[in-house]
């Protein structure tokens, strides 16, 4: 699953039309290379302003909104291939300049990668890549026997 975690303040992200435009852009990124839909959750955790500090100050209502955003990868990795790695970052970099920068926020994100081997959905080990299983879960949009 891609599992994103987008920090924000009160004063970003407040309404659903700005959430829902930022999460179908991410989700539309990974079922554009075959995943199921529902394997991507995109959460918006609101961070008190008193709560965050960049530099050992905090930012208040009327500062830019600093937006911090966490990527999980645990359905595929990418190859240990630094020009892979670093293609896969700019793509990610387009995706949310694209929905972030017209706001004037700041932003950073990082993405990691975990072992697909502990990750189970409704107590299913999810199929692999480009399998029967995947091509069937991608058809239902949720975890099925395969």
């Amino acid at each position: 699953m891609p599992h994103w975690l987008i920090y924000h303040p009160p004063s970003a992200y407040q309404d659903a039309e700005s959430k829902d435009s930022l999460a179908k852009a991410i989700t539309a990124f990974y079922t554009g290379v075959d995943m199921p839909a529902f394997y991507v959750v995109v959460q918006f955790i609101e961070v008190p302003f008193a709560s965050t500090y960049i530099g050992a100050e905090t930012r208040g209502a009327n500062d830019k909104p600093f937006i911090r955003l966490v990527a999980t990868h645990i359905a595929h990795n990418y190859p240990p291939d630094d020009a892979v790695i670093r293609a896969a970052g700019q793509t990610f970099n387009k995706l949310l300049t694209a929905e972030i920068q017209p706001k004037g926020y700041d932003w950073e994100f990082h993405i990691a990668e975990t072992d697909r081997r502990l990750w189970k959905i409704n107590e299913f080990t999810p199929p692999e890549r480009r399998t029967e299983g995947e091509a069937l879960w991608v058809k239902e949009n949720k975890p099925v026997p395969y």
